[in-house]
């Protein structure tokens, strides 16, 4: 079974983030995202490139897979999943950001298929052990703010 941990930022290398996700809201919906290899939805996001920052992946990620152009991105928390079978896997870790997303253009042909506003986290989710903690995380994150 998967575990998410999450740690506060800067707790965490940097060097060892290797994935940005990015929780969006445009229009006080959830932007969720359909690859075009899948039909199930998950959260904006993707592996970090070489010689690229934390941040930038976020917003490249968030560009390459909704079209959108003018937005802010706030970081989180950092998180990692964590398997506790014996087996070869390793802890995997990344940052978790908000976005407030003001501008959507056309979606770029890049992976993503499709687009979606949501009230609430969809049902069918690529990632149903990992997607659903990181969607409470920035609820939480934006009941403080």
């Amino acid at each position: 079974m998967l575990k998410v941990n999450f740690y506060r930022l800067n707790t965490i290398e940097d060097s060892k983030l290797l994935f940005a996700v990015v929780m969006s809201k445009y229009n006080g919906q959830w932007i969720y995202v359909k690859h075009k290899k899948r039909n199930t939805w998950e959260i904006p996001g993707g592996h970090r490139e070489q010689n690229e920052t934390i941040d930038s992946t976020a917003s490249r990620e968030l560009f390459e897979e909704t079209g959108a152009k003018k937005f802010n991105l706030t970081p989180v928390c950092i998180y990692s999943v964590d398997s506790d079978e014996t087996t070869d896997y390793t802890e995997s870790f990344g940052q978790l950001f908000y976005s407030q997303v003001e501008t959507l253009e056309k979606l770029p042909d890049f992976e993503i298929n499709e687009i979606k506003l949501f009230d609430k986290i969809p049902d069918n989710l690529t990632y149903p052990l990992i997607q659903p903690f990181l969607h409470e995380k920035v609820l939480g994150y934006l009941k403080r703010v």
